[in-house]
């Protein structure tokens, strides 16, 4: 087990041994979740069988929130919109426009079967995507995600601007990242986001910062930021269905 995810050796994820090119895919309309989830888990399947290759699907969400295993109902603040419960790990959180999630399937049993340190490979994958934008982002060992400093907010203030939630099925993963691009941050405002209720850690994005960059923008930054840490990805045009 990896003890400080801040000692990530990015060798151990870059080759899945006799593995092809991951797939890369992206979806252009919102993509409901209960089909997206549907999706999911037909293609986890399909990897673990060795059917099909490991596949990164980015989309969007039409506005919802979805709770993974510690989710709490006392999070849930006042719904706005459509809970769904989520077999992936963590607490409540919200998805919708304007948000970059990024759905990861990879066979971790040919990569490396840490699930802590495959996390600590997200999050590297995060903060070199932002990093794309001049943004610092960092981890913490305390609480999951990335996170920037906030000083003009006060001493000790800082935002989350990418969330992760796992899950595994075969020693292959699902679920995956949330990057907030421009989303309507008023929508996290409804549930304490994560679990994190100290109100010095809010919610933030990348036009929240002050970058105004588009999903396409974030899209060309996290492939390269991708391949870094996983390896050689395969391009695949647009589409709506896996």
């Amino acid at each position: 087990m990896v003890n400080d995810r801040q000692n990530l050796d990015l060798t151990t994820f870059a080759q899945a041994a006799g593995g092809g090119a991951v797939e890369w895919r992206i979806t252009d309309t919102p993509v409901p979740y209960p089909e997206a989830v549907a999706a999911m888990e037909a293609r986890v399947a399909d990897i673990a069988a060795q059917k099909a290759p490991e596949l990164v699907w980015l989309l969007e969400h039409p506005p919802l929130y979805t709770s993974g295993t510690s989710g709490k109902p006392a999070d849930l603040l006042g719904p706005r919109f459509p809970v769904f419960a989520s077999g992936r790990g963590g607490q409540l959180t919200y998805h919708g426009p304007g948000q970059r999630v990024a759905y990861v399937m990879l066979d971790l049993k040919r990569r490396r079967p840490d699930v802590r340190a495959y996390v600590a490979g997200l999050e590297e994958w995060i903060i070199r995507t932002l990093a794309a934008f001049n943004v610092s982002g960092e981890r913490r060992e305390d609480r999951v995600g990335v996170w920037v400093n906030r000083p003009d907010k006060g001493f000790g203030f800082e935002d989350k601007i990418a969330a992760i939630g796992v899950r595994l099925r075969r020693w292959v993963s699902f679920h995956g990242i949330a990057v907030n691009v421009e989303p309507d941050l008023t929508h996290f405002e409804a549930i304490v986001p994560c679990g994190v209720a100290d109100p010095r850690y809010g919610v933030t994005s990348l036009v929240d910062l002050g970058h105004p960059v588009t999903m396409a923008d974030v899209d060309l930054a996290l492939r390269p930021a991708f391949e870094e840490v996983f390896g050689t990805a395969k391009a695949r045009r647009p589409e709506t269905t896996i």
